[in-house]
């Protein structure tokens, strides 16, 4: 569903249309048939930047591609010493995802720097776009690549893991768009937090509390991190489902079940108990080439992710799931293998940065709520080097990840007039 234009607080119906345009743009050059597939790393993703850079430099600001591939617009400050202000997003999407999951924040920022090139006065500090690539991990199982990139968060090992959809390396994808992978796989540090004053992030909520609170904007206080495997197999013992008893089974399938029936209980008793968390097991498969409907089958193969704004809650959860893991073992007569575990940490957003963004929104007499980011942004990675961070939701309808997301225009415009606001007082 393309977001309605509807024409009210009192803006110029060309920021709209503009907007708009460029939204069924980026639709039109991304739709798999189903939805939006903007894979990281791959030609729809490299043209969303192509589209993005034209309309950066039609307003008038210097565009570069960074030795990470991701797109930089500058609006340059009259006080070129002092650090920039950065806002944006990701462009990449999950495969048959929706059209504003990252794409509204990085049009945001655009609109943004528009609006800031158009003051009488230029401002002292320099502000930059970034759009950003790789956000999602539904390629590589890893997030934030883009955005780690410029931090040297990357590792040689990362670099060699294979794409979900074509089996090829992320160096190879990666170097295929123009990455420097030589500097990325060196861990070098492409910008440096200290030359940075702030990163603001404007993106759609993903979950369900702004549409149930009826409202347009949310200010966010902090970001879940995760844990996760791409592939735990449960292996047990194949055998016919009429001649072996229970007591004599090693079923996969029944042994899976046991484990996350374990971790439901857990969860809830810790989520009683006062602890943010969420457990998710988003694959989960047998081999229909091997198995049969009255064969017991030897092996499962499973995701498993728990996301919390813990660091703590976390760490305590992975060592329950691997006791678990053990005890399923002993009761069932099977075994678990791992993939790579994989980690993306939290966040806290600036403390300044949400204050700022909320007397904005009270000068603007735009209702919001604060709330904590469910799922994962590159906010988190710039929070994590050291860079003063903070992020606007706007409401979005239908949850993410799907074709289904409904975002209104001008709930956006909402969300842009609080980053306008609060980044034009910062960077004066």
């Amino acid at each position: 569903m393309m977001a309605s234009a509807t024409r009210n607080r009192g803006h110029a119906p060309s920021e709209y249309d503009e907007i708009s345009t460029l939204f069924d743009a980026l639709r039109d050059a991304a739709f798999d048939g189903v939805g939006i597939s903007r894979v990281a790393y791959s030609e729809v993703e490299s043209r969303a930047l192509e589209m993005i850079e034209v309309e950066a430099r039609r307003i008038g600001l210097t565009t570069e591609r960074d030795a990470a591939a991701n797109l930089v617009a500058t609006l340059p400050g009259s006080d070129g010493g002092l650090p920039f202000i950065a806002c944006g997003s990701h462009v990449d999407s999950v495969p048959q995802g929706g059209n504003f999951d990252g794409a509204a924040g990085v049009v945001a920022a655009l609109a943004v720097l528009r609006r800031l090139k158009a003051l009488e006065r230029p401002l002292k500090r320099t502000v930059k776009l970034f759009a950003l690539r790789g956000e999602e991990s539904a390629r590589f199982g890893k997030p934030y690549l883009g955005s780690s990139c410029l931090f040297g968060k990357l590792t040689p090992s990362d670099l060699e893991t294979k794409a979900e959809d074509d089996g090829r390396s992320m160096g190879d994808c990666m170097r295929s768009v123009g990455v420097a992978v030589d500097r990325i796989a060196a861990r070098e540090v492409l910008l440096e937090p200290a030359s940075m004053a702030a990163w603001v992030e404007l993106h759609i909520e993903q979950g369900p509390v702004l549409t149930a609170r009826n409202l347009p904007i949310g200010i966010v206080s902090g970001i879940r991190g995760n844990i996760r495997h791409r592939a735990v197999e449960c292996v047990g013992q194949a055998g016919h489902s009429g001649a072996v008893p229970r007591w004599l089974r090693h079923d996969a399938v029944f042994g899976m079940c046991e484990l996350i029936t374990h971790l439901d209980a857990h969860w809830r008793t810790l989520l009683e108990r006062g602890h943010d968390l969420v457990l998710t097991s988003g694959i989960v498969a047998t081999d229909p080439k091997v198995n049969a409907i009255a064969r017991i089958p030897e092996l499962v193969r499973f995701a498993f992710e728990i996301r919390s704004q813990s660091k703590a809650t976390l760490d305590a959860v992975y060592e329950l799931f691997l006791s678990e893991c053990a005890s399923v073992s002993r009761e069932r007569g099977v075994s678990f293998r791992f993939d790579e575990k994989v980690e993306a940490a939290g966040a806290t957003m600036d403390k300044m940065w949400i204050e700022r963004l909320t007397a904005a929104a009270g000068r603007l007499n735009l209702p919001f709520e604060t709330i904590a980011s469910g799922a994962g942004h590159d906010a988190a990675v710039f929070a994590n080097a050291g860079v003063p961070s903070a992020m606007v939701f706007v409401r979005n309808q239908h949850g993410s990840h799907n074709p289904r997301e409904a975002m209104d225009l001008s709930d956006l415009i909402a969300g842009i007039d609080v980053m306008h606001a609060a980044i034009q007082e910062a960077a004066q």
